[in-house]
């Protein structure tokens, strides 16, 4: 099966990259963390990966709710990345996830399974512990 290339990396030196998507022309920059050499100036990869979780979510909520006529705009997510010293890796990625439209009980349901199935979530290695937290608007 033959794949277009996604993105691309190049390495700027001093722990930055820059990654260029393909299919947009879109750039976006990696800098190491102050906690490991680097001068935290942007996202460090980890945050990158911690982000695209909750992106994902939003994201899947998003077409969820477009099929069920619900407007979603304006929800939003609260992103915290925990480290693991030894070896260095994630260890947790907690996420608040802002909900603004005010649905019932079933709505809720629905838009928070798909939420928890989105791909980001089942591709991240099990030893990460995803903690997900809804809050509704009242």
């Amino acid at each position: 099966m033959l794949f277009d290339m996604t993105s691309e990396v190049t390495y700027l030196g001093d722990l930055r990259t820059q990654s260029k998507h393909i299919a947009s022309q879109s750039e976006i920059l990696s800098d190491a963390p102050t906690d490991n050499n680097g001068k935290g100036e942007a996202f460090s990869p980890t945050d990158y990966v911690a982000n695209a979780l909750a992106s994902c979510m939003l994201t899947i909520m998003g077409i969820k709710a477009r099929e069920m006529n619900v407007d979603m705009s304006q929800s939003r997510a609260e992103v915290t990345k925990i480290m693991q010293a030894e070896p260095r890796k994630i260890a947790t990625i907690e996420v608040k996830i802002f909900m603004s439209p005010e649905v019932e009980a079933k709505t809720k349901t629905i838009l928070e399974n798909a939420a928890k199935a989105c791909p980001v979530a089942k591709s991240l290695h099990p030893d990460i512990v995803q903690k997900i937290e809804f809050i509704w608007k009242n």
